[in-house]
């Protein structure tokens, strides 16, 4: 089987170069695509093609995709958590020594200085006392959200001899295997923001974060405190900021994403989205993402989905059943029923779950009829079903 993979965006070849052309047509323009690869191209306008099996996202946010459409349709869609993590890691210790060393200010005031090298060097001397900063070293920094790229900020602002508070109710394992023992737990995000001196934000955008920084908590952070935030502009209540701002309470607010209110504050820098904005990073998440997405389309596991459980089984058999349904009881029993009514003998079984989504691998000994298949798809409750 050849699938077909409609790009949206862009996409490293370092990607694209894990699709062999004799089992994928990569393309801009796919009429019926077996899969969507984009990173920024904005999806919610667009009409759900019937054929459509997966959407990846080379990159870690989904803002750009109508994540809960697709579920309906028992699509998963793939993110690469992890994959850029070092370079938005990177921007944000820039961050922190931008506003630290008042860099930007400095680097202004020397751009608009006039008249001869003496009269230059003079003026250096006279102004440079307005530029004065501090060091890093023994400073308070909080970390919001303990995923890949909070716990790597986290690490490495240990090294540059920082204490560090972290903030997560829903850290996992994984991440905290990876988080170093010197990070100290908040037991709020209102304990966090009182006791450090900087505080950068790494969660998603969702019901639950949108606004998290609103005015009122913005209150809560030190006198002349710094916000950091590499994660969405909507976290942080925009008005609320302008008006700590403005009191001196906050120094400074340091962000990915511009706006026509704060682009131009003397106390903000706002750079251009370059979160993930190196070649490596855009490397690492089309490999991420491509071979995720792959694996799915010929296997059916599914590693890193926003909207899907994590199902991962080896192939056994010569047939591979996969059912995405509501999570509602007996759906794996009527399943199997079909199966055994059509004298499948069931090899191995997989069933995940996640919130209202439940997802199945079943390994068979025989190929699945045709009428099986269309009896399976039918069930209440079935969002997608397939063999491959």
């Amino acid at each position: 089987m050849r699938f077909k993979i409609l790009t949206l965006n862009n996409i490293s070849v370092a990607g694209l170069q894990n699709l062999p052309r004799e089992y994928y047509e990569v393309a801009s323009e796919i009429v019926h695509p077996d899969a969507i690869l984009l990173r920024s191209h904005d999806l919610h306008d667009l009409e759900i093609p019937e054929t459509l099996r997966a959407v990846a996202r080379a990159g870690v946010g989904v803002n750009n995709v109508p994540v809960e459409r697709l579920t309906e349709r028992g699509i998963p869609v793939f993110n690469a958590p992890g994959a850029n993590a070092n370079a938005v890691k990177e921007l944000v210790v820039a961050g922190m020594l931008l506003a630290a060393r008042n860099i930007c200010p400095a680097w202004a005031y020397v751009r608009a200085l006039e008249g001869s090298a003496e009269d230059i060097k003079r003026a250096v001397e006279a102004g440079k006392k307005q530029f004065v900063g501090y060091e890093l070293p023994r400073r308070v920094l909080g970390v919001v959200g303990l995923g890949a790229i909070g716990v790597e900020v986290a690490n490495a602002a240990l090294g540059l001899g920082m204490r560090v508070i972290g903030f997560d109710p829903g850290m996992t394992v994984e991440r905290a295997w990876q988080l170093s023992a010197s990070v100290e737990q908040a037991t709020s995000l209102d304990d966090l923001l009182a006791r450090c001196d900087m505080v950068s934000l790494h969660v998603p955008l969702n019901a639950k974060t949108r606004g998290l920084m609103s005015a009122e908590r913005l209150g809560l952070m030190r006198q002349g405190g710094v916000l950091l935030n590499f994660s969405r502009a909507e976290i942080v209540d925009e008005k609320g900021l302008v008006e700590a701002l403005g009191q001196d309470h906050l120094s400074n607010y340091v962000c990915d994403f511009p706006s026509p209110e704060i682009k131009d504050h003397p106390q903000v820098v706002a750079l251009p989205h370059l979160g993930a904005s190196t070649l490596e990073a855009e490397d690492n998440c089309a490999v991420m993402v491509v071979d995720n997405m792959r694996e799915y389309l010929e296997n059916g596991n599914i590693r890193h989905s926003v909207n899907f459980p994590q199902a991962v089984m080896p192939r056994a058999g010569s047939s591979r059943l996969t059912v995405a349904n509501r999570n509602v009881p007996n759906m794996v029993g009527q399943v199997s029923t079909c199966l055994a009514n059509s004298g499948l003998n069931i090899l191995d079984m997989l069933n995940q779950s996640r919130g209202d989504v439940a997802y199945t691998l079943v390994d068979l000994d025989r190929e699945v009829p045709e009428e099986t298949y269309k009896q399976i798809a039918s069930i209440d409750g079935v969002l997608a079903a397939r063999v491959i």
